[in-house]
This record gives C-alpha cells, structure tokens and sequence, in this order.
C-alpha cells in the first residue's frame, strides 16, 4: 500500500491523532507478518511444478520442430540432388512437402497456445503470492486450505471431487490437475500390466531421469522381459534382451544375469530367488517406483501436502500421555487416524511440564494447585472443593473409589 507523503509543516495538530489512529489501523502486527513469511517458505512446490510442467511442454514443441524441419530440409536436398525427376514427381514431392509443413504449423500452433496456457498459470501464482497480506491472511489462508485438499484428493485419485472443489472455489489455475492427469495415466497402464504408457513417459523425461540415474527404464524392461519369458516366448525374450537390456549391462550386470536366468527356471519356479521376479507385486513396485521418480522430476513432495502439515501439527503435541488410555477425547491423537499419522514422529519437547486435572481438564497452577489423596492421586483443588461441597466434605477418587476426607488432602508443590 501506498501512502502519500505530507511536507513538512503542512500537518495540522488536530491531523496528528487522526493519522496515528489510522495508521495503527492499517499497520499489521508483527506475528502476523512472522506467520505471513513461514508461510510462503513452504511454497516451493506450488512455483516448481507448473514451471517444470511448462519447460516440458517447450522443449517438447522444440523437439517436434526440430524433427519436422530436418525431415524436410533432408527431403529437398534429396530432390535437388536428383536429376531425372519430373514435373509431375517435383509438384507432388513439394506438394508433400507443403502438407507436411501445414501439419507442423497446426502442431505449432496448439503447442504455442498450451504454452501460454501454462504460462498463465505460472503467473497466476505468482500473482496470488504477492496478494498474500496480513489484511487478507484468512481468506489467503482459506485459499491455500483448498489448494492442500484438492493436492490430496488428487494423489487419492479421487479426480471428479477434486476438480468440483477447484471449479467451486475457482482455483483451477492453483493447482496441478493436469499434472496429476498424466501420472494417474501411466499409474493405470501398470496396474493393468501395460508397460508402453510409462515407456513413452520414459522418453519424454530421459535427460531429466538419466540426469538423476534413475533405474526406473531398466525396471519396465526387465519386467516386460519376464512377462515375455512368463508366456513362454524364450526366442522373443532373447531378442528383447539383445536390443533393450544389453545397453544396461555395464552398470546393471548382476540384476541382468538374474533375470537372464529366468529363462532357465520358468515361471513355476519354486526357487525362491527367481519366483519372486514373477509375483504380481512387482508391478505394484512398478507403480512406487513411478510415483518417486514422477514427484522427483516435478519437484513435489512424497507425501501429500495434507500429511506434511498436519504432522507438523501432531509433532508439537505428540507425548507419551496420548497412548494411555484415559487420554482425553479432545486431544486429536486421541483418534486411531492421527496417532497412524504421528507414529513417525519424536515426541515433542517440553520444556515445562504442565498438570492437568483429570477431571475438569484443566490446568493446574498456583491459581488452582494440586492437591494430593492418601492413595497418591492428584487433582486440583477447583475439583476437589466443588466435589466436597456435593457431597458432605467426602471426596471420591473417580479412578479407584478411594473415600476419604477433605481434611485429609495435602497440597502438592510444583517445582
């Protein structure tokens, strides 16, 4: 925001007031910038995917061009260097040619437009980034809640739901749908044993997954070699060895042999070292392996961003008192879904352990001491004389039954 600078002496003393007023209206507080900045550092994936969604696409338009040019600039060389064609050859060679241009053109044309597309999107971001304002922190907030949500129902595959809270929410330009879309197609063909989606996938990412020596190539060949040796195709299989696995030897020599004797064993091997090449779980390996390759390539996280912030949540509150049984229903670990989520997590540091009452659930300070039954439990004293009013200065432990007094508590001292 910006505010229009007074010269100097033109500010009356009745002005004074009114701007320091106004001022410390529009002014945010401190904590709220603190929490506004923590927040955008866990952006990074929010910029990175769209933007490597983009440098994809080009360099794909890039590729295409580059062939299609080579392919007729090749093509007319061939023909000037031929001496006997005639007209009616060099209209229809050039007429080919032309159509092939044509084709480029339109090829061109929806790459430039899915580029803008994705520029818009990249810019969309960054505009709704540099809209996040300590004025407007609950509704960016809010915003940034949807985004989480959708980011998880999408690596769920729950697409249809996913898109509905995008569209409601008019968010479609914040999250990565599209993204999503291409991983769920190659995931689909694998559980369905189809190797050739993830192959083509392959080939559209090699510089990045050879960058990153990624095996994930050498896996689908090597399975799609065992599904050969599987329908009893041994000759296939060797040939398929001989054309896709013998570049790999070099640094994949021990794994190549093993599979290479699968040939030997079969598929109703009982050797255990060679039946477990044939099991059904490989292509569920499949399927993580392209997952963690997918989310390394687009620089996401594993995890879905729902699980990342809810345990850093969970890790402030996880103790040990949260898996005994009379843990508080209001504590969220007290639920078999939060302590499956925090199960990873160190239990949190306390610095300053704190008494609750066990039965207001309140905390129990100089205010409202601990006070001690004769069979050693504690509660505070609120309770304690609230409950002897009730009933005649008796005190009934809730936990045992123990009866006693009230002139028989003693005061605890916290230390």
């Amino acid at each position: 925001m910006e505010v229009d600078s007074i010269p100097n002496g033109s500010a009356t003393e009745t002005d004074m007031p009114n701007a320091a007023a106004a001022a410390a209206t529009i002014t945010p507080t401190p904590s709220n910038f603190t929490g506004l900045a923590e927040s955008l550092k866990l952006e990074h994936q929010f910029l990175r995917v769209p933007f490597e969604h983009y440098k994809k696409t080009i360099r794909a338009n890039h590729r295409v061009a580059e062939k299609e040019v080579s392919a007729v600039i090749s093509s007319v060389t061939e023909a000037a260097d031929r001496d006997n064609m005639s007209t009616e050859e060099a209209v229809h060679h050039f007429n080919s040619l032309v159509s092939r241009l044509q084709g480029l053109k339109r090829k061109l044309e929806e790459g430039s437009r899915t580029e803008q597309m994705q520029a818009q999107k990249c810019r969309a971001r960054l505009v709704h980034l540099e809209s996040a304002d300590a004025d407007n922190l609950a509704e960016w907030n809010s915003t940034r809640l949807k985004r989480i949500l959708v980011d998880y129902m999408l690596r769920m595959s729950y697409f249809e739901t996913a898109m509905k809270l995008s569209e409601s929410s008019n968010i479609q330009d914040l999250v990565d749908i599209d993204v999503f879309q291409e991983a769920k197609r190659v995931i689909d063909a694998l559980q369905n044993k189809e190797i050739a989606p993830a192959l083509a996938w392959c080939s559209d990412n090699k510089s990045r997954l050879k960058k990153s020596k990624s095996k994930f190539e050498f896996q689908l060949r090597l399975q799609e070699f065992i599904e050969l040796v599987r329908g009893d195709k041994n000759m296939q299989a060797i040939a398929y060895a001989r054309k896709y696995l013998a570049p790999w030897g070099a640094t994949h020599m021990k794994e190549l042999q093993r599979v290479m004797a699968t040939l030997a064993f079969k598929s109703s091997t009982e050797c255990a070292v060679y039946k477990v090449l044939f099991e059904p779980k490989q292509w569920d390996h499949l399927v993580d392996v392209f997952r963690q390759e997918f989310c390394k390539i687009y620089g996401m996280t594993l995890e879905p961003l729902l699980n990342i912030y809810l345990q850093a949540g969970l890790s402030a509150l996880k103790t040990p008192y949260c898996y005994e049984d009379d843990c508080t229903k209001e504590d969220p670990l007290s639920q078999e879904s939060f302590r499956k989520l925090a199960d990873p997590l160190p239990y949190s540091k306390q610095h300053h352990s704190k008494l609750v009452c066990y039965i207001t659930k309140e905390l129990m300070d100089t205010e409202n001491p601990p006070q001690v039954l004769p069979n050693g439990y504690v509660y505070s004293a609120k309770a304690l004389e609230r409950m002897a009013k009730e009933n005649s200065g008796k005190i009934t432990c809730p936990r045992t039954g123990f009866v006693c007094n009230y002139s028989e508590l003693m005061k605890a001292y916290i230390s």
